[in-house]
């Protein structure tokens, strides 16, 4: 049951969550959950490749296009709630302030489910440390020793893993899959937002198709087009098998 739940997305920069979960937001939010995405860096230094080879480009002139890019995509899922923390990254540094900013957006929002990077991203150690980040903020929420002013401790929610670019070389191992089909448009649309990382339009329209073949395989339902997969970070506890 997706209505009334609450997803929180912590994404290391402007366009991770769309190419790694635009299309589950945005079937999360058809179907009646509240949607946070929190943006760390809109990924100036080492994410916009494509924009510095323009002439006269500068910092400010990136981090003004990368954010305006995600707001647009951001607004094609239907997302109204995001938050850009603007930090650098390449290397990205997340220190105390950082987590104590998390850990009360965590307390205040109450998630159900949280998606964020998984733990090895071969290529981009940006995405490792967020991975560690976001673990490490969600366990100390969980913690009545770990006093906020205002807010009180969270029950365990769920985390999940985006599934990285570069998959194979990353190790990553899917563990859930998120029928995608009915929001896939928007979903290629929000992506298509992003001028900087042409390359990643292609492969993650194509992992969509990929990940949607395995999820009709494995759940025998033959109307799944397009899915996205995520690794789970701790088992699943349920009543029955799904």
């Amino acid at each position: 049951m997706i209505e009334g739940k609450r997803l929180l997305v912590v994404s290391a920069h402007a366009a991770d969550y769309v190419w790694r979960s635009g299309g589950t937001i945005a079937h999360y939010l058809k179907h009646g959950a509240q949607v946070k995405v929190v943006c760390l860096s809109v990924g100036v230094r080492g994410e916009s490749n494509d924009l510095w080879k323009q002439p006269g480009q500068t910092a400010e002139k990136v981090a003004e296009i990368r954010t305006g890019e995600s707001e647009k995509a951001a607004a094609l899922l239907g997302i109204q709630d995001i938050e850009f923390w603007g930090l650098q990254d390449y290397p990205m540094t997340l220190g105390m302030q950082e987590q104590e900013r998390l850990l009360r957006i965590i307390r205040s929002f109450r998630p159900d489910i949280i998606l964020t990077h998984d733990r090895n991203d071969v290529l981009n150690p940006d995405h490792n440390h967020v991975h560690e980040f976001v673990w490490q903020t969600a366990i100390m929420s969980n913690s009545s020793g770990v006093e906020t002013d205002g807010f009180k401790a969270t029950k365990q929610m769920r985390l999940y893993g985006f599934e990285p670019h570069q998959t194979e070389l990353s190790g990553f191992v899917p563990g859930s899959f998120i029928d995608i089909t009915d929001v896939y448009e928007q979903k290629v649309a929000a992506m298509q937002c992003f001028q900087a990382q042409k390359h990643l339009i292609k492969y993650y329209t194509d992992r969509a198709s990929l990940r949607g073949n395995h999820a009709r395989r494995i759940s025998g339902d033959a109307s799944i087009e397009y899915a996205e997969s995520f690794a789970n970070f701790f088992p699943v506890v349920d009543t029955e098998f799904h």
